[in-house]
């Protein structure tokens, strides 16, 4: 208590008081966070181009969103023939991976979704802002233990959207992979 009185004084008087008993404190945190591994349009084309491809293979026509860790858009694309309203879903799906750092879904189980659950899930991701979903197919993109951002894919059932968000993931994954192998001495 004694020290709580006096540290406002030996600031204004700039003295160091040491009181016996004072709670030493924590070292200074830093003021920024340094190198850490970012999204940028070019890792997120490659993952793009990847889920294209697997959803062509596929024989689906679907919306991929990227986005980076915040949930901010950082690519799209909506394959010829996919449904517009399912742009909007993708994005969400996106988003929720990437804030809530985890796969999005699942819908309850037996196959069967709960007619509530299913008119209560844009409601939700409506209310939230567009940055909930209980809907499959939002998977996060995880580089060295980090979550650096998030593949929303809209179009076919939650579990082709889902195995077309990894595809794109994967392909990110094997680029970075394959850029940090040393090249051939010559």
């Amino acid at each position: 208590m004694l020290a709580n009185l006096l540290r406002p004084l030996s600031v204004l008087a700039g003295v160091a008081i040491s009181v016996p008993g004072a709670v030493a404190q924590d070292p200074p945190k830093p003021l920024v966070t340094r190198n850490q591994v970012r999204l940028n349009l070019k890792g997120a084309e490659v993952i793009l181009a990847a889920a294209r491809e697997k959803a062509t293979e596929m024989k689906l026509t679907v919306n991929i969103a990227v986005v980076d860790d915040g949930g901010h858009l950082v690519a799209f694309a909506r394959m010829d023939g996919a449904r517009p309203g399912s742009a909007t879903t993708a994005q969400t799906k996106a988003t929720a991976a990437a804030t809530f750092r985890q796969a999005t879904g699942p819908l309850p189980a037996k196959g069967e979704p709960d007619l509530l659950l299913s008119l209560g899930l844009p409601m939700a991701a409506a209310a939230s802002g567009g940055k909930a979903t209980a809907l499959l197919g939002g998977v996060p993109i995880v580089v060295d233990g980090q979550v650096i951002g998030a593949v929303g894919v809209g179009g076919g059932t939650g579990e082709q959207d889902a195995v077309v968000a990894r595809a794109g993931i994967q392909a990110l994954l094997k680029a970075i992979e394959s850029e940090s192998k040393p090249g051939p001495s010559k």
